[in-house]
């Protein structure tokens, strides 16, 4: 009987822990699926840090969006899969493997929250050799 209930708890206390670590929207996910630009734009922040192939830019929101509709328009996104997701504190990252018509890209996002909403202040996106 004790074992039960110690597995009970352990499970439901590494359920719960993952539905707390997963902050990062479904949308930017989705986003990513689709290779879609105007989607990822919901989610970025005022000022995103976009690494793309080692070349570092700074931009605004809309700057990131042509970026990344250029990123997308080169290489299209045939999927998305989530290599791994978490949470600490006020911030998200959702790491995964863009599969592309040129090739497959490992792409880290990185989130932190602002006004009850977690926004995206990084993108880096490196060639994987997969």
């Amino acid at each position: 009987m004790k074992k039960r209930i110690l597995l009970l708890t352990i499970s439901v206390i590494l359920t719960a822990t993952a539905a707390m670590a997963q902050d990062v929207p479904e949308g930017v996910i989705m986003a990513f699926k689709r290779g879609s630009s105007v989607e990822l734009g919901k989610f970025l922040s005022n000022n995103v840090e976009l690494v793309i192939m080692n070349r570092t830019s700074n931009a605004n929101k809309q700057t990131a969006e042509t970026t990344m509709n250029s990123f997308f328009t080169q290489n299209k996104v045939t999927n998305f899969n989530v290599n791994h997701q978490g949470k600490k504190g006020e911030s998200s990252f959702v790491i995964g493997t863009l599969s592309t018509s040129t090739g497959n890209y490992r792409v880290n996002c990185f989130l932190k929250r602002i006004e009850n909403n977690y926004l995206i202040h990084q993108i880096r996106i490196d060639k994987t050799n997969e």
